[in-house]
């Protein structure tokens, strides 16, 4: 799977570290934890093109899609020319 989206461009981030109660108290480091984007497998059909293409776009990414026309989207990502 792809680890960044092309059209949101959302990437994993790192997050983690301490409770508010933990800050209270005394040191404890929690450690850090890799978070992902919700990347999906999404084959779609562009019609102005007359073909299907298959993407790994994050779940926001789909939803772009679907508002803003798949055709448009993907140009303005530069998937298609």
């Amino acid at each position: 799977m792809a680890k960044c989206c092309p059209i949101t461009k959302k990437s994993s981030i790192i997050g983690g570290g301490y409770s508010n109660r933990t800050r209270a108290t005394k040191f404890n480091p929690t450690g850090k934890v890799r978070k992902y984007a919700n990347m999906q497998k999404k084959r779609v059909y562009i019609p102005e093109l007359k073909k299907t293409m298959a993407l790994n776009i994050s779940a926001n990414g789909i939803r772009t899609l679907n508002k803003r026309g798949i055709y448009q989207t993907l140009k303005k990502a530069g998937l298609i020319k």
